[in-house]
């Protein structure tokens, strides 16, 4: 008696083991390489967009913290305010305490300048008027000028004062040797007028 063929898609002689596992065949195999690749492929490139992404600023630089220098060097109390340019700051020491402002106009972004005829802020693109401590008083700007916020150490890097959270003056410590540092990457919006 003759055993007659078994048909192509009948698995009763292939052991259960085969079954359940076939073999990989080379479309399915170039199917898993090529996946694995766009894979290996997108994470090396997100993981370098987010690398590149995070903003990195060294000491000294616009966006990092900047050393103004030692409370006995800031500006006298009502003096002219200090102009920081490579920072974009300038810093004024008046009764209320020392603030920190961002040298660009909040109107259209001009960069604003000190005039000591009429002491006081003025953006001379589309006349917008600030007080010596950054507050509003004329012109098209919604609001007062941005603020840093500037924290004050001894020489152990204790902080003996720090803006407040609303942005207003930093009352300065009694201590001539203390360490005046601003964080231009730390802006404080004004307040809004009006």
């Amino acid at each position: 008696m003759t055993q007659a063929a078994v048909p192509t898609g009948q698995t009763e002689n292939v052991p259960p083991e085969e079954q359940a596992n076939p073999p990989l065949n080379r479309r399915e195999f170039l199917n898993i390489a090529w996946l694995a690749s766009l894979g290996f492929l997108t994470v090396a490139l997100g993981g370098g967009a987010v690398i590149f992404g995070i903003p990195r600023f060294r000491e000294g630089e616009f966006g990092g913290m900047f050393t103004v220098g030692r409370v006995a060097d800031l500006p006298p109390l009502d003096a002219a305010p200090a102009n920081y340019p490579k920072v974009k700051l300038w810093i004024s020491n008046s009764a209320e305490g020392l603030v920190a402002l961002y040298k660009v106009c909040v109107h259209l972004g001009c960069i604003y300048g000190w005039s000591d005829q009429e002491t006081k802020f003025i953006c001379p693109c589309h006349g917008s008027q600030y007080a010596y401590n950054g507050d509003y008083i004329l012109g098209p700007a919604p609001r007062s000028l941005d603020r840093f916020v500037i924290t004050i150490e001894d020489e152990n890097g204790n902080i003996l004062a720090q803006t407040p959270e609303d942005g207003g003056p930093v009352a300065i410590p009694d201590n001539p040797n203390a360490i005046v540092r601003v964080n231009t990457g730390a802006k404080i919006l004004g307040e809004v007028h009006g």
